[in-house]
């Protein structure tokens, strides 16, 4: 009866672990998601050919 117990606790711990590494896995994953995400945000274009002749050119 002891080991059959001790298997349950062993078990029940594998489980929680288990579960815990998932859940770390994919707050990794949405971590990454997001930084990709705002990487793309920040890659539009600052100026356009209208924003260049808006200002004349230095002596």
């Amino acid at each position: 009866m002891y080991e059959y117990e001790l298997q349950k606790i062993v078990h029940a711990e594998l489980i929680r672990r288990a579960d815990a590494e998932r859940l770390a896995r994919e707050a990794r994953r949405a971590d990454r998601a997001a930084r990709g995400s705002a990487r793309k945000e920040h890659e539009r274009k600052v100026s356009t050919d209208s924003d260049r002749q808006r200002f004349v050119h230095a002596a």
